[in-house]
């Protein structure tokens, strides 16, 4: 059974820096691409960033790319989401996710089969 579990969401003012953390269990790792989703009220959920199994490529959103680094160490079974630069409309529900096959780059929520319970992140103005 997969188990995905989010930490290090919180408050924080516009323009400061949170780094969320993935722990995995019950998955093949190192040959998973990971994710990061997130989810505001009343909105749907969205993609924010990625990164593949295969050679650790990485992809983002346009609206986060420049502020938000993804990185995984497969060691731990751990995906990271480093935000800096943070904005009020970056405010949301984070999700982790996992795919269920080996997919290189999986965007959609309809590629993943595997979610975290979520973690707050809220910038204030």
């Amino acid at each position: 059974q997969v188990r995905l579990v989010e930490s290090g969401g919180g408050l924080v003012e516009a323009g400061g820096s949170l780094r969320l953390s993935c722990g995995a269990s019950g998955v093949p790792f190192s040959s998973r691409a990971m994710g990061w989703f997130r989810q505001a009220p009343g909105k749907e959920r969205e993609f924010v960033a990625g990164i593949s199994w295969y050679r650790g490529s990485t992809y983002y959103t346009d609206s986060v790319k420049g502020r938000f680094t993804i990185s995984r160490d497969n060691a731990k079974n751990m995906v990271y989401l480093q935000m800096n630069s943070l904005k009020p409309e970056d405010t949301a529900v984070y999700y982790c996710a996992a795919p269920g096959s080996s997919v290189y780059y999986p965007r959609s929520p309809t590629d993943f089969g595997s979610w975290g319970q979520g973690t707050q992140v809220t910038v204030s103005s």
